[in-house]
């Protein structure tokens, strides 16, 4: 395999992650053996936070008993049974949790802190961000919805507490920090998920679809993954960002789906030996590669490479426009403009690329359209 061919970049709103163990999606623990817009309350802003920094002890306090279980009977051969978590969202009975913790599902119970469980619905799920929507009609007097932190605030090395139902041990919570942001998540859409926290707080099967919670009280993630070789934490999970859940539940509510924008290229970053060989001051930037047909940038002009160079037995694209910027924003690998889609664009946006193209910058604005369902 030539070096090329080895490194691929997706579909821009579709990066591959690639990781020395796996990236696990926290599927339900299995028989306890795996391990409306602006009138939503919960939006950002409209959070019940707390303006003080809590101890663990109150976190968990003011926390568990927005947070459920999740049970689910699934619609597929084997009829097997899961269990993963879940937070109120809001005093109408909506449940946020994991897409993959609910897809095909029979049947789903969600279990409160004193025990009582309701037949739930499934309002919307998003496979490209792993959300998903349920309803219950449930007591109110057991709907106590869980305040939306910013994520964007967070800071590496930042406290952090995780509450969820691993292997099925309701109301379990751990504690870490923030070890990382802006990190890209394979979905098992074909598309990947992207500004995903890293945390070391323990995320184990059954915790999925559970909140990551600053010191505050906050949420300002929805537990999602870990990287592990045996499917068991290993010190590295992933949670989607609450500036994620702010931006998709709303239109899951609403419709029940979301509507996300594409670009419609592939390539690769630019590494040091690519760098040199296309005499770039700097290894920075996104090497267009593919433009695909009919895309946003296909309509807009965007070039991909026209062929390979092979140096020291070495295929290399050759050609292709490289992307410096994104709305001025610098574009140091693909991950910053994935990241700038998920927070900032939505279709029919517009958005500005500086693209270095013949030696020679240049801006190209091209208009965002919807993500086709394949890739």
């Amino acid at each position: 395999m030539d070096k090329t061919s080895g490194l691929i970049g997706g579909i821009i709103g579709a990066a591959i992650v690639v990781a020395v163990f796996g990236v696990f999606l926290l599927s339900p623990s299995e028989n306890l053996k795996e391990i409306e817009g602006a009138n939503i309350p919960n939006a950002i802003g409209q959070s019940t936070s707390y303006t003080k920094e809590l101890s663990l002890i109150e976190i968990f306090e003011k926390s568990e008993s927005g947070v459920v279980r999740v049970n689910v009977q699934r619609d597929d051969s084997t009829n097997s049974n899961g269990v993963g978590s879940g937070f109120v969202f809001d005093k109408k009975g909506h449940i946020i949790t994991n897409s993959h913790v609910i897809n095909n599902a029979k049947k789903v119970v969600v279990t409160f802190l004193d025990g009582r469980s309701y037949n739930a619905e499934i309002i919307g799920v998003d496979e490209f961000t792993d959300i998903g929507v349920i309803k219950v009609n449930a007591d109110l007097t057991l709907l106590h919805p869980l305040g939306l932190g910013d994520s964007s605030n967070l800071k590496v090395g930042e406290p952090i507490a995780a509450i969820g139902n691993p292997f099925g041990l309701s109301g379990s919570m751990t504690s870490g920090i923030v070890s990382q942001l802006g990190r890209l998540l394979p979905s098992g859409s074909g598309y990947s998920i992207p500004d995903v926290i890293q945390t070391d707080a323990a995320i184990n099967p059954g915790n999925s679809g559970g909140p990551l919670l600053n010191m505050r009280g906050e949420v300002v993630g929805i537990n999602t993954a870990i990287q592990s070789a045996t499917g068991e934490f290993t010190g590295v999970g992933f949670a989607v960002p609450s500036k994620t859940i702010a931006k998709i539940v709303p239109s899951l509510i609403s419709k029940g789906e979301y509507d996300h924008p594409w670009i419609g290229i592939s390539g690769r970053d630019i590494d040091p030996d690519l760098a040199k060989i296309l005499n770039l001051k700097d290894a920075v930037g996104f090497l267009v590669i593919n433009v695909i047909e009919d895309s946003p940038a296909a309509k807009a002009g965007i070039r991909g490479s026209d062929g390979t160079i092979a140096i020291e037995g070495v295929n290399y694209p050759k050609g292709g426009d490289i992307i410096l910027s994104v709305d001025g924003i610098e574009v140091r690998k693909i991950d910053d403009i994935l990241i700038h889609l998920q927070r900032a664009k939505s279709i029919g946006d517009e958005m500005v690329l500086e693209i270095l193209r013949d030696g020679r910058t240049t801006n190209i604005t091209i208009t965002l359209q919807e993500r086709p369902n394949e890739n």
